[in-house]
């Protein structure tokens, strides 16, 4: 990486200093940082809404990753974890970010990963790679638990603070520093299953001496597996379905075909007897059946396994009396790994694949295997083989292992000199990270040499090591010379580098009537540069799994900013401060851009705050929407033009589009062609907040309550031109709806069997999402008594509406309320904690609410799954789990902490969801099923 060279030389003179410096040990600078603000003063605390979770909050969730604790929020939307089994088995989304297979990444306001910054005490951190793409979000599974101080969340949008990328809110966490001792840390925890089992260890070590700090850290988290056979709601495709819902693509194979005899449709498979097929019987061929489709649930993931380690370091010098210097550094590496069923191969004219070497073969009636005695031809207006779908089970399931590297070197100066009115505060700071995965992918085929394999003799004969691939035997009939000659070793590989220098200016610059104007200025420049590497076999069009092609670039941006504070009024009752930023942003790739803030904040006394925010917000487009090349995901979608495999027939009379009268949808998982758009305008966004923090008088210091904090917010967020694709299935309903010319149907082609033969879908700037909401959060301190202490914290996240709309102004389908494309919007969440204490033993309750959901019943609509067929609705029952930890100090043993808990104690099962892609749940929203015991002990030293 380009940045490392920068960081490393004075990396070099800090080591320098950490050995011969010799100067006296200096007090803390006076100062405080905000997140939010770059203005470190006290009184800029509140003008924003903050949240913040301590060392010891994160301790008590019993989670292993701190993305699974920042999920928990409840402004947290549906983001990635390692619930989700993804990886090349489902395609590459449209911003060619890829998949994230085994990164966990966190949302805010239900607006994306990629609209939430990251920082890293108070600096940018890395976006993943995950081996799959070029992502925009960060994986918060680069970061272990054992380094971090507090997490410091910013629910508003801070462009003009921190740059590109802040729209729905900030990120910040903040490691530990100026610790003495050592700390370590065991967790070990298990499903009631007897499955998933988890083991933490953590080992930290903090030494000051004179002028000199040092903090280390190294940890160790390894979580197992939980197969989806395992838990009953993903054991089956749709649950409440069983295999209705399976693939069409058996173990027996599934040979569609146009019998030339007599021009009729054949629907075959093998088994025991014989069917009529062209000129006579064919012994071992008999019809197919929908109660013959093959569950593919049973073999894949319903949590995927993940091992971390991580070091780190940080040193802190200080230098004279008003200067100190740091260096940090973090190494970290992931292992993954996620499963799918045994690979599917299709064949024919319907096998919608995109790709010649599948949808136009040709095996002719002397291939040594072909049973039906004539030649089965994909390719015209009258093709025999429609459809040739196999599992090749003998060559074992799907399996993907990604190896990702994160390394971080980040160098800096700090200080202060005396101003007229108080003293200045400057640093600067010099960082290079790099986020390179690699994946290995196993179970997978080769389609040119399966097309080959099954193609003229003479061809095959020209390879020497091709083997004759029979394809119609049934379950058992592949051999292992075939498999030796189809199966490759799938390698993909990408990264994501970024260097960041910045330096910042902060202080009282004059003197007014109500105080004194604070100001902040400073300017920042990023490089960043990113690729994707998939395989070659992948690149030249030969995989036989969801193709893609490389991606690979860079831009830079320079930027400047200031910040002001000005009293405007003060009084020993109250006092108002106004607030503004402005930042510029000058990107290689773009035009130059302006956003700014406003706000105010009005303190009446100390229990009564008035404050409210106005910001204007952007995000460049990514490297991946930007110069993503062509990809693939597969989508589950209703046809209307088609008849449904459970009998349904088509919702349109499609005959204008080419489509054969009683022409049926044999699989719902449609590929869609998607990429990048080096046309892409960055996105423009204004958000608002509104709110208040009240701690009444009557409730300090009384036999009740000793503190109660009372805190309301009201947000909004509107974003322009938003980088998206349209939604699959909308854009398929209004290209029906619209008739052969309506522009939605401009990149959707259909074969001549009627069933899509080609899907286009890529990125545009999207039309505008709009959001709004508001936030309760209340802290209820007890008085301590004989019984103990105890305090009560209920948060609360309301979302008033969300809506997206497309460049022509129609609304998509995500929604308050509402499952969608894995995705969930809850109009309400809510956390209540309850934590007690007495002497050494104390005990906290957390009940975690998830309101009611409406999800599309989709293609099991027509099941007795689907409980409202008229509306084609099924509802999503609200949801409530608890978790309960019970915690005890060792009185003889100081720091010593021993705590043993259970995370959904009472077992509640999520609720079915019939149109998620995987396991039978939405994975981004409720937790696996199942009781997770766990145990934790920690000590000092």
């Amino acid at each position: 990486m380009r940045g490392f060279p920068l960081v490393a030389p004075l990396a070099i003179a800090f080591a320098v200093l950490l050995a011969d410096s010799a100067a006296a040990q200096q007090p803390a600078m006076d100062r405080v940082e905000v997140t939010g603000s770059r203005i470190r003063k006290a009184m800029i605390e509140g003008q924003a809404p903050l949240h913040t979770l301590t060392r010891r909050d994160i301790e008590r969730s019993g989670l292993s990753s701190v993305g699974d604790v920042l999920q928990q929020l409840t402004s947290s939307g549906s983001a990635l974890n390692t619930r989700f089994n993804r990886s090349g088995n489902f395609g590459f989304p449209a911003d060619s970010g890829g998949v994230g297979a085994g990164a966990t990444t966190v949302d805010l306001r239900h607006l994306g990963c990629k609209r939430v910054l990251v920082l890293v005490d108070g600096v940018r951190w890395v976006a993943e790679a995950s081996a799959s793409g070029v992502s925009s979000c960060s994986d918060l599974n680069t970061l272990p638990l054992a380094i971090i101080e507090r997490i410091d969340v910013l629910e508003d949008g801070a462009s003009s603070i921190y740059g590109s990328d802040a729209v729905a809110g900030v990120i910040n966490i903040i490691t530990r520093r100026d610790i003495g001792g050592g700390r370590m840390a065991l967790h070990a925890g298990s499903y009631e299953q007897g499955d998933g089992e988890l083991a933490v260890a953590e080992a930290s070590y903090g030494w000051m001496q004179g002028p000199l700090s040092v903090f280390g850290s190294v940890s160790h988290v390894d979580q197992n597996a939980v197969f989806s056979r395992d838990r009953e709601l993903s054991a089956v495709p749709v649950p409440g379905t069983g295999v209705a819902f399976g693939s069409t693509a058996t173990p027996d194979g599934r040979f569609l075909l146009r019998d030339p005899s007599t021009g009729a449709l054949r629907d075959l498979t093998r088994g025991t007897g014989s069917a009529q097929v062209g000129p006579g019987l064919v012994p071992g061929i008999v019809p197919f059946s929908d109660a013959l489709r093959y569950n593919f649930a049973v073999e894949n993931l319903a949590l995927t396994p993940s091992e971390r380690d991580s070091v780190f370091l940080q040193g802190r010098l200080e230098i004279g009396e008003r200067t100190s210097a740091y260096l940090r550094t973090l190494l970290n590496r992931r292992r993954s790994a996620q499963r799918a069923a045994p690979e599917p191969i299709f064949l024919g004219a319907t096998a919608g694949t995109g790709n010649p070497l599948a949808d136009q073969i040709v095996i002719p009636a002397s291939h040594p295997f072909n049973p039906f005695g004539f030649d089965l031809d994909s390719r015209g207006d009258n093709p025999s083989l429609l459809l040739l779908a196999r599992r090749p089970v003998e060559g074992g399931p799907r399996e993907f292992r990604q190896e990702v590297d994160t390394a971080y070197l980040a160098f800096g100066l700090e200080g202060s000199f005396e101003g007229a009115l108080s003293p200045w505060y400057w640093d600067v700071n010099l960082a290079g990270s790099r986020n390179r995965a690699e994946q290995l992918n196993t179970g997978s085929y080769n389609l040119r040499r399966i097309n080959r394999a099954l193609g003229p003799s003479a061809d095959c004969a020209a390879d020497p090591a091709c083997v004759p691939l029979d394809l119609f035997g049934g379950e058992g009939s592949i051999t292992p010379e075939m498999l030796a000659y189809i199966q490759p070793l799938v390698r993909d590989r990408s990264a994501n580098d970024l260097q960041l220098f910045s330096a910042n200016l902060s202080g009282d610059l004059l003197e007014l009537w109500a105080g004194p104007l604070a100001l902040a200025t400073g300017v920042e420049r990023r490089e960043l540069d990113g690729y994707y590497e998939p395989d070659p076999i992948t690149v030249a069009g030969d995989y036989n799994g969801v193709p893609s092609l490389p991606t690979r670039g860079d831009y830079a941006v320079n930027e400047a900013y200031v910040e002001a504070n000005l009293p405007v009024f003060a009084s020993a009752a109250s006092q108002l401060d106004l607030s503004a930023a402005l930042r510029y942003s000058d990107y290689t790739l773009a035009d130059g851009r302006s956003t700014g803030r406003a706000g105010f904040r009005w303190q009446f006394g100390d229990n009564l705050l008035f404050r409210g925010t106005f910001a204007e917000g952007f995000r460049a487009p990514s490297i991946g929407e930007l110069f993503g090349a062509a990809s693939r995901f597969d989508a589950f979608l209703v046809d209307p033009c088609l008849a449904q495999p459970g009998g349904a027939p088509a919702m349109s009379d499609c005959a204008a589009f080419g489509v054969p009268a009683g022409a049926i949808q044999l699989d719902q998982q449609i590929g869609v062609l998607t990429g990048g758009n080096p046309g892409l305008d960055p996105e423009h966004s204004e958000s608002s907040s509104l709110g208040l923090v009240y701690s009444p008088r009557f409730a300090q210091g009384r036999a009740w309550s000793q503190a109660l904090d009372i805190e309301l917010t009201g947000y909004r967020h509107r974003i322009d031109d938003a980088i998206q694709a349209l939604d699959p299935q909308t854009q398929l309903d209004l290209c029906v709806e619209g008739g052969p010319g309506s522009p939605f149907c401009d990149s959707i082609m259909r074969a001549p069997a009627g069933t899509i033969s080609f899907f286009g879908n890529r990125l545009q700037n999207f039309g505008r999402v709009e959001t709004s909401g508001l936030d309760l959060h209340i802290d209820w301190l007890w008085p301590e008594t004989r019984f103990g202490q105890g305090r009560l914290r209920w948060a609360n996240s309301y979302v008033f509406h969300y809506r997206e709309f497309d460049g022509n102004g129609l609304r998509q389908p995500r929604r308050e309320g509402l499952v969608v494309n894995d995705s969930a919007i809850p109009e309400w969440t809510s956390v209540l904690q309850a934590d007690w204490r007495r002497g050494d033993v104390e005990l906290l309750w957390t009940a975690r609410y998830i309101d009611a959901m409406e999800e599309s019943c989709g293609r099991a609509i027509d099941t007795p799954a689907c409980p409202d067929p008229l509306r084609g609705v099924n509802r999503l029952g609200s949801t409530t789990l608890h978790d309960l930890q019970l915690g005890w100090y060792a009185p003889w043993f100081d720091g010593a902490r021993v705590a043993i808990g259970a995370n959904n104690l009472f077992d509640r099962d999520p609720p079915a969801c019939l149109s998620c892609s995987l396991n039978g749940y939405e994975a981004s929203t409720y937790d696996l099923p199942g009781r997770f015991y766990y145990v934790r002990a920690e000590f000092s030293f």
